[in-house]
């Protein structure tokens, strides 16, 4: 679920120019949101912290009004503790704002070796790894070239589609390597010049030199300002990340020699399911996504540390499944399973991807969850695709009839309400993606007590896996598949036109593009779950 789509383009632009030269609304009219103004100033650092929590009315930025709904909701109420499964890569138990609400197996006796509580996995005490030491993996559509049968539909609609990536991604890696080469010579020039690294956008724009080579510098660095960066440092630490994930998409991603399972176990094989390891935590700390998407949910709030969750009454529970690369259907199914079959009420999915090859395995495992009162929130990607004609998986149904009544899909806002609310890289569907919620430019947790700013669809789903824990904790009588309704129905209605995929040419109703027509809004849930709860 990676995203690419941040500097490359204007910074291409500076490298030839240096080398050459429907529901009421419960608490907010719907003609104040409607009438809201546009917030033209930037964001604050403590507001670009903790945007997805604020309020648009009051703040006029797309948050879901958590910050409100502990205030005035919940400040003096005592919910029940609800376990949140994350299904991800591995997450930093050790963390500062994590380690607190873990959720333990109490059936287990750490390290002894025994399958205390005879659930199959030994010594899982907060969860279960399935992907063994591994961690880099081929996209599904490239196993399905190496191991796929010839014949089918899957294996030519990859056949094409491999030789379109394995040329894009080719070619910006030699783009992200030239804006590198230049960022750092830039970078290096102004540092000598002002003698400190730490200059400003202020040093910069008041530099006045003959000298060609500054001169050339001082344009690039003002491009790079004028497209958000802070400082050059901060640009070529981003072109930096870019170029690890460049290189691993071609490195493993699409290459058709890699093997990457090292687990033991054969993906295929549907009659094993006791496979992988119980540590659950990242294999480096690069493997950052998990430990992310965490904190977004349940890191402590108010505790003085780096980010604060959405739920405040939560143990979380970690499944180790997805890989650099693309996970394997097998594992998501039984992932699914274990989190279910060892107490989690919801399910966080911030995965996904083109094939499937079995699919029905993994809408089984998510209809499992159904009949067992368990949220499934899942991400609904970062194609800037619509999810009704584009394949997205995992999904739960076939020919849109749902296998379950408690699968949430969730696309992603940006921190600005208007026309760019839409965060550019997000899937959407009318069809196939319930909400939207807080996804671009996310703070939240990261490996060996570090926070960080990410963006995706994977961030928007743990916003709303917050909200159902919240919802759940504090009225545990409602039924998962209230909570589902209670989520989308008490959602914002946004009747404002967005650009759509990041095109500033397609412009749409922003009820054009999901099912409900609305973005997530805890303060309202929580308002109509208490209505709900108190009619029973």
């Amino acid at each position: 679920m990676k995203t690419f789509k941040t500097i490359a383009t204007s910074a291409f632009a500076a490298v030839l120019l240096y080398g050459c030269g429907g529901s009421s609304i419960v608490s907010t009219p719907v003609e104040n949101i409607d009438s809201s103004p546009l917030k033209v100033s930037e964001l604050t650092e403590a507001e670009a912290h903790n945007w997805g929590h604020l309020d648009l009315v009051k703040d006029t930025i797309p948050g879901m009004s958590v910050d409100r709904a502990y205030a005035e909701l919940i400040k003096n109420k005592k919910g029940k503790k609800v376990i949140v499964a994350v299904i991800d890569s591995g997450i930093d138990i050790d963390h500062e704002d994590l380690n607190e609400i873990l959720w333990t197996n109490e059936g287990e006796i750490p390290g002894n070796g025994i399958d205390d509580d005879k659930n199959g996995y030994v010594d899982d005490i907060h969860g279960w790894n399935f992907l063994g030491k591994g961690y880099d993996e081929q996209l599904e559509m490239v196993r399905i070239l190496v191991n796929g049968d010839k014949n089918s539909e899957d294996f030519a609609r990859a056949e094409a589609e491999y030789d379109v990536e394995y040329k894009k991604w080719t070619e910006t890696k030699a783009r992200y390597d030239q804006i590198y080469v230049m960022i750092k010579e830039v970078h290096a020039a102004l540092t000598e010049h002002f003698g400190k690294a730490d200059y400003s956008k202020e040093d910069v724009k008041a530099l006045e030199t003959e000298d060609e080579k500054l001169t050339k510098a001082k344009q690039v660095a003002m491009s790079m300002f004028g497209n958000g960066m802070d400082s050059l440092a901060d640009a070529e630490k981003e072109i930096k990340n870019g170029l690890e994930s460049i290189n691993d998409r071609l490195n493993y991603n699409l290459n058709k020699d890699f093997k990457g399972r090292v687990n033991g176990d054969d993906p295929d094989d549907m009659s094993t399911k006791y496979y992988g390891d119980a540590n659950v935590k990242p294999v480096k700390k690069s493997e950052s996504h998990g430990t992310h998407v965490a904190g977004i949910i349940a890191a402590v709030r108010n505790n003085g540390k780096g980010a604060n969750g959405v739920a405040n009454n939560v143990e979380l529970m970690s499944v180790r499944v997805v890989p650099n690369g693309d996970e394997y259907d097998k594992d998501v199914a039984l992932s699914i399973r274990y989190a279910v079959d060892n107490g989690a009420k919801v399910i966080n999915g911030s995965f996904g991807k083109s094939y499937s090859p079995h699919a029905k395995l993994v809408r089984d495992a998510i209809a499992y969850a159904s009949k067992n009162d368990v949220i499934f929130v899942h991400a609904a990607g970062n194609d800037s695709k619509d999810v009704d004609t584009e394949p997205n998986f995992p999904d739960d149904n076939v020919n849109y009839v749902e296998v379950s009544d408690t699968y949430i899909r969730v696309g992603a806002l940006a921190p600005t309400y208007g026309s760019k609310m839409v965060a550019g890289f997000s899937n959407y569907g009318k069809q196939n993606v319930d909400v939207f919620a807080p996804g671009a430019s996310v703070y939240s947790t990261t490996p060996e007590n570090e926070y960080d700013t990410k963006g995706g669809t994977s961030m928007a789903a743990p916003a709303v896996a917050g909200v159902a824990a919240l919802v759940r904790s504090y009225y545990p009588d409602l039924t998962a598949a209230e909570v589902k309704t209670v989520i989308l129905d008490s959602g914002l209605a946004i009747n404002r036109k967005v650009i759509v995929g990041g095109n500033t040419s397609d412009i749409r109703p922003f009820a054009d593009l999901t099912k409900s027509g609305k973005m997530v809004n805890a303060y309202n849930a929580l308002i109509m779950a208490a209505k709900l709860s108190a009619s029973k």
